[in-house]
């Protein structure tokens, strides 16, 4: 994903609704946990039903909805060379 505008927000909504900018990629997501690359390092994002409504490649925007149970930062260069060869072995 290409994020022209270098900005990077979280906004959550009552638990069920979350927006969030400067996205850089999406690792993996199922109902229960959704993996993102940010501007800002790793975001994991854990809960219930969780479902990925809208992702933008051009403005780096993603949307979801579900039972939010925890938003958590990561490592902020946890894309490191060698990263590619770490999902292998998930």
């Amino acid at each position: 994903m290409n994020n022209n505008n270098n900005h990077h927000n979280v906004i959550m909504e009552g638990r069920s609704k979350v927006s969030i900018s400067g996205v850089t990629d999406v690792d993996c997501f199922d109902e229960n946990t959704i993996l993102i690359y940010t501007i800002m390092g790793e975001l994991t994002i854990k809960g219930k039903n969780l479902q990925v409504n809208d992702v933008s490649v051009e403005t780096g925007d993603m949307s979801l909805q579900g039972d939010v149970w925890s938003i958590v930062y990561g490592d902020k260069d946890k894309r490191n060379p060698l990263s590619w060869f770490a999902k292998l072995f998930r």
